[in-house]
């Protein structure tokens, strides 16, 4: 009725008739049955996705394949890349996102806690594991030790994501702590602190920081990107030497794009494009 009195609004008097008639014809319709496919029901809409810095090569290789898979044409899907931390913030700012994707647990968690009174929505989901390791785009690495050498050379500069913000910059923090450099690294002034994973990867990537740590995600990105590996410049940090970087994500609203999509991300076909960035497998919900 709503949209039928919109077009009409600003019709004349002598076309009343002709009003009731549209209203008649359109009460007598038969209801129209929904259609349950994803391309129909989603056309409409479009997904607005809150996602970890970590995040940056892999997701626009998922949505890809998600919209391919699905026939979406014109694939409605943006992506915003940032700490998971200052994405948490946004969202209890009022950010209008659809779904969150966190490097962590404890944000979407958070968010939980803090929105219970404000909208109904999903608990979180985990949708990725993901991997530190220490890299260097100046300096050779053996991944099969602990580095310690290169770690405690007072002219090298480490850069790691701010561990406030950032799970993979708790992850290093943690690493680093428990050989015991943490805090001479901090004392030295030799910590180059990035606001998160991508921008310390990029403090590494440039030369701008001597090591870095990073997510092995990235680096599978780099070397998709230059057709070669770089074995010998970073090394796997074993997942027992810091807290599991479980990643969970999160609906925040009732967008049937967004829990579709949602879905997708926890299918034996999204964790496969996880697995070939370099991210653990997690178990399909």
């Amino acid at each position: 009725m709503k949209s039928i009195l919109k077009s009409v609004s600003f019709t004349t008097q002598p076309r009343l008739l002709f009003f009731s008639a549209s209203i008649c014809l359109s009460a007598c319709q038969p209801p129209q049955t929904p259609s349950t496919e994803i391309a129909d029901t989603t056309n409409s809409q479009t997904l607005s996705i809150a996602a970890a810095a970590n995040l940056a090569d892999v997701l626009p290789r998922i949505i890809e394949g998600y919209c391919t898979d699905k026939g979406l044409t014109d694939c409605p899907i943006e992506s915003t890349y940032a700490s998971s931390g200052k994405l948490y913030a946004q969202i209890v700012a009022g950010a209008p996102y659809d779904l969150y994707l966190a490097a962590n647990q404890s944000y979407p968690q958070k968010l939980v806690n803090e929105m219970a009174d404000k909208r109904q929505h999903q608990q979180p989901f985990t949708y990725t594991q993901g991997q530190l390791v220490l890299y260097s785009s100046t300096q050779t690495i053996n991944p099969n030790t602990d580095n310690l050498k290169l770690l405690n050379n007072a002219n090298f500069k480490v850069a790691i994501a701010n561990p406030e913000l950032a799970p993979y910059g708790k992850a290093a923090q943690t690493y680093l702590a428990g050989l015991n450099v943490y805090e001479p690294l901090s004392t030295q002034k030799r910590l180059v602190m990035a606001e998160n994973i991508g921008q310390a990867f990029q403090f590494t990537n440039t030369g701008h920081a001597d090591l870095g740590f990073v997510a092995l995600s990235q680096i599978k990105g780099l070397e998709n990107k230059e057709s070669k590996p770089v074995l010998n410049n970073y090394q796997i940090i074993p997942v027992t030497a810091y807290p599991a970087i479980l990643q969970d994500g999160m609906l925040l609203t009732d967008n049937t794009l967004a829990a579709d999509f949602a879905s997708y991300l926890q299918s034996d076909k999204g964790q496969e494009y996880f697995a070939q960035a370099g991210y653990l497998p997690v178990q399909s919900h």
